[in-house]
């Protein structure tokens, strides 16, 4: 770690080793170059999970030379002007912070003991999504910013740095308070010590590692998948663990009605990976579609019993779906039928089911079952409700509406509805479907050491 004593002091020089660094930037970028256009020789359809993981460790190293090309060019600029200071340029409004700001680049901050003094970089504030001209925050406010279910982490670092004298080396997330979204970031930091050798002020570094985390997660994903698949008995095919079962006919996004128009959807989901110890009880599913005379469902839904019949029992359900919901059958009707589908079974299984089916032309939502879909618009997110004594809900939506379907694992209770519209303008500011999908995912990163689950997201389009 450099040295806190020239952190945020500008450079009235370039760095000595301003030739080497520049000779190891353009090997960087040579690499860079050749691993891109080795991956691009090796694309396929994505149908294959072994070519899905090979994509995915591609992806990953990508992002770690760009990281890395980032951290060398910060080397070869020398330390960066304190915020404020006349040497700092501000990041371009047009641009946004996110923009301005590189992914691999690095903030620095100081925080003083005696005098509550903070010295933060440009690049801190940036990371943080903060004006230049904010005021810096104290270590007690810092945590202002994090996740509720981070702040321990990240308050049991600066005590152990602050008492002890231990070196800072963790991630928690934040929510930026210029745009609402959820960015992972990783703070490494060591305390500063006077001549008597105690604790005058804690010196760090910060990056956003969000994108970073995001291709380990998929890695993480598509080698599970390999592993769950397993040669059948019969030496023919590959039967399908439960985890994997869950997988409707489609990937990625689906743009429903297929001819797209005013008030088709663009429909992502995402499944959070069970990562606790033994295998998790049950499984989950999603899935989506277009129906007769411009509908289209959407549903999720878990189911609990033996895994063998867990596995089965997934496409059965799937299956029943979209048969029932082609022949025109209603949501409240439909997950009643769900229910009695899965429970008649030689190996009862249970579970709870959302269905909906959506009608573009009128932009008319009819659902039924739990947990409820969450709208969110304008802003603000809420849960859906059915009306006392009727056994669905109808609701018009508008140009703009983002409509989150998931099941029980996230956000469930009040604090989980609590955490899920706490997300409504980080979710409305994602441009696409697949990126609030993934928002979400890693908001509930916690929940797969407990079990699988689903999160479905729709977007009315104008």
């Amino acid at each position: 770690m450099p040295s806190h004593l020239s952190a945020d002091r500008p450079a009235d020089r370039a760095p000595s080793g301003a030739g080497p660094v520049e000779a190891l930037i353009t090997r960087t970028r040579q690499l860079r170059t050749d691993m891109d256009a080795v991956r691009r020789g090796t694309e396929s359809n994505g149908t294959n999970p072994a070519d899905r993981w090979q994509r995915a460790l591609y992806d990953l190293a990508l992002t770690h030379l760009e990281d890395l090309d980032e951290h060398l060019a910060q080397l070869r600029e020398g330390p960066p002007p304190t915020a404020g200071s006349p040497e700092a340029l501000p990041a371009s409004p047009a641009l946004g912070g996110e923009a301005a700001t590189a992914p691999g680049r690095i903030g620095s901050a100081e925080w003083e003991l005696l005098t509550d003094e903070v010295r933060w970089s440009a690049e801190f504030y940036e990371i943080l999504g903060m004006a230049p001209t904010a005021h810096a925050l104290t270590l007690d406010e810092l945590p202002s910013l994090v996740l509720d279910e981070d702040r321990p982490r990240l308050t049991a670092m600066v005590t152990d740095c602050l008492v002890d004298g231990r070196p800072i080396d963790g991630e928690f997330r934040i929510t930026r308070p210029d745009d609402g979204r959820v960015r992972s970031v990783h703070m490494k930091g060591e305390p500063v010590l006077d001549a008597d050798g105690n604790t005058a002020s804690m010196w760090a570094v910060l990056r956003d590692v969000s994108e970073l985390r995001r291709h380990r997660r998929t890695v993480s994903e598509t080698r599970d998948s390999l592993r769950h698949r397993r040669p059948a008995r019969s030496g023919q095919g590959l039967v399908v663990e439960p985890q994997e079962a869950l997988l409707p006919p489609w990937h990625g996004f689906l743009r429903l009605p297929r001819q797209g128009g005013p008030g088709s959807l663009e429909v992502a989901a995402h499944r959070l990976p069970f990562e606790g110890p033994g295998e998790p009880a049950g499984s989950d599913w999603y899935d989506a579609c277009e129906l007769p005379g411009g509908q289209t469902l959407l549903g999720v839904g878990s189911l609990d019993g033996e895994p063998s019949a867990v596995a089965t029992g997934t496409a059965m359900v799937i299956g029943g779906l979209r048969g029932m919901a082609m022949a025109g059958t209603a949501p409240g009707q439909l997950t009643a039928w769900l229910g009695d589908l899965v429970s008649g079974t030689a190996r009862p299984l249970t579970g709870p089911a959302l269905c909906c089916r959506y009608r573009a032309e009128t932009r008319t939502l009819r659902w039924a079952g739990r947990p409820a879909p969450m709208l969110f618009r304008d802003g603000t997110g809420r849960r859906l409700r059915i009306p006392d004594g009727q056994a669905e809900a109808e609701h018009r939506l508008e140009a703009g509406d983002l409509l989150v379907l998931h099941t029980p694992g996230p956000a469930t209770g009040r604090d989980g509805e609590r955490r899920l519209t706490g997300l409504a303008r980080t979710l409305l500011a994602e441009p696409t479907a697949q990126g609030a999908a993934r928002v979400l995912a890693d908001a509930f990163t916690a929940e797969r050491r407990t079990g699988t689950a689903c999160v479905l997201v729709a977007r009315v389009q104008g």
